[in-house]
């Protein structure tokens, strides 16, 4: 298989392609060979580009690949080669040197000529109904997504699931404005609006509890005092007292600044016709974009 690989690669296969091929050819992989917990049967890109970049196949030994994120995590990152520990012609090789060598250099050329895919509208959103992987935009279909299983895979993983974005797109501004007609703008606004004030009135009672409870503690600290130089309790019994006494009152100042902060973020009501503009308008449209969820 390592063979293969090599051999198929400089004659203008790419790794994908290669992984298709061997996934549908029920190859097991390398993971599934060795008998990993939840080894998947697919070959991928990753795997193909580890066996293409590993010297272990021209009979070097090299240890030190990849080494620990740091000493309280399990992840690991790859290490840069001259941070590796090669010891060249170990054993037989599967490979020769001149071949691995022309198989670097030729990835390095590919690599300059991959672009970044373009992202769409429905990118990172649509999943595919049956495997419940992400659907690909495919300018070649024309204009639609395809389920990535079956493109990395072929048939034997999944169906391609063509869709086109004009079509979804159609389909989802229908049912966004079926459901538009269906709301009553001016109720939505007076219910928010009511669980706006029912909202500040529960704060404000909170926090005229804690007003209380913090003028309460600073009278009984006043308590102690008195209760010093009457002597009716001892200084040790004083300090014990005035220590739980701040304590507390610590507790409750906290709380109250947690309040105040909540009241603050609280613009609802003050911003009250603001919000309907932005409703208004985000209930107008006529056309989907990547921002239609979160207008400005």
């Amino acid at each position: 298989m390592v063979r293969r690989i090599y051999k198929e690669y400089p004659e203008g296969s790419g790794r994908e392609s290669i992984a298709r091929r061997l996934y549908n050819e029920g190859v097991k992989t390398p993971a599934d060979v060795a008998g990993k917990k939840n080894a998947s049967n697919k070959w991928n890109d990753s795997t193909i580009k580890l066996i293409l970049t590993n010297p272990h196949y021209v009979g070097d030994l090299v240890q030190g690949r990849t080494t620990t994120v740091s000493v309280t995590s399990k992840k690991r990152k790859n290490q840069d080669k001259d941070d590796m520990y090669i010891i060249e012609n170990t054993h037989e090789p599967i490979i020769s040197r001149d071949m691995f060598e022309a198989v670097q250099n030729l990835m390095k050329q590919r690599k300059k000529f991959i672009t970044a895919p373009k992202l769409h509208l429905f990118t990172n959103i649509l999943s595919c109904a049956d495997c419940g992987k992400g659907m690909w935009y495919r300018s070649n279909r024309p204009s639609g997504y395809i389920c990535c299983n079956y493109a990395r895979h072929g048939k034997k993983a999944c169906s391609a699931h063509t869709i086109k974005e004009e079509h979804l797109k159609e389909t989802i501004l229908y049912d966004i404005r079926k459901l538009v007609q269906e709301i009553d703008k001016e109720q939505y606004l007076k219910e928010l609006e009511a669980k706006s004030k029912k909202s500040k009135k529960d704060i404000q009672q909170k926090m005229d509890k804690f007003n209380k409870q913090i003028e309460m503690l600073k009278t009984r600290k006043k308590k102690f005092i008195n209760m010093l130089a009457d002597e009716k309790i001892t200084h040790d019994e004083y300090l014990e007292m005035v220590e739980d006494n701040n304590q507390e009152l610590a507790q409750l100042s906290e709380k109250k600044n947690e309040m105040l902060s909540i009241l603050e973020s609280e613009t609802v009501m003050d911003n009250i016709d603001k919000l309907k503009q932005e409703l208004l308008q985000f209930l107008d449209f006529d056309e989907l974009t990547q921002n239609f969820s979160s207008p400005d």
